[in-house]
């Protein structure tokens, strides 16, 4: 799990599970192959949606698209915006 954005309004964290048969990153590694996702904390609405799969990948590009254009953070923060409007689960703290 890896912290990849944080504002006041959203937390997004990016899991990658490795695939079958393939070893732990070393020490010091960021990437290593495999399935995963994002999960997306909308803080304000106090709810949580987890990204996997072709939406995941979707949610990566556009993220990079805007990046690269050198959009300003309200730009990505609409952009996340976007997929916390399907947010169910509600944040909880244990």
């Amino acid at each position: 799990m890896q912290l990849v954005y944080n504002s006041d309004s959203f937390a997004v964290l990016h899991f990658v599970a490795p695939e079958a048969g393939t070893a732990v990153p070393e020490a010091g590694q960021t990437h290593w192959q495999g399935a995963g996702g994002y999960e997306i904390v909308d803080k304000l609405a106090r709810k949580e949606i987890y990204l996997q799969g072709a939406v995941a990948e979707s949610f990566q590009r556009g993220v990079k698209a805007l990046v690269d254009q050198g959009q300003d953070p309200e730009a990505l923060e609409d952009y996340i915006a976007c997929f916390t409007v399907l947010a169910q689960q509600p944040v909880l703290l244990h």
